[in-house]
């Protein structure tokens, strides 16, 4: 199963760690020196040109954990991975 974060994108469900508010998550400066830390090595990337309200943690198909940004809401993103 797949779970769709916006404008096309998918990220397969078995591969989420887990799925954050991005107002309440980005407060923690271990979060924040993480987020910098996966967007220099290319790792970070975003569903939507818009403001972001969540994050997506998940590992890639090459085995490394990802960040995807998402327009949508956290409990928007878990209620549709739930309802599977």
């Amino acid at each position: 199963m797949y779970l769709h974060v916006g404008n096309n994108q998918n990220i397969r469900t078995r591969d989420i760690v887990g799925i954050f508010d991005a107002d309440t998550a980005t407060v923690s400066a271990v979060t924040k020196q993480y987020i910098k830390g996966a967007d220099g090595a290319g790792r970070v990337s975003f569903a939507s040109e818009e403001i972001p309200k969540s994050f997506v943690l998940y590992r890639g198909r090459d085995g490394e954990y990802r960040i995807c940004f998402s327009q949508l809401s956290a409990a928007s993103l878990c209620g549709r991975q739930m309802r599977w």
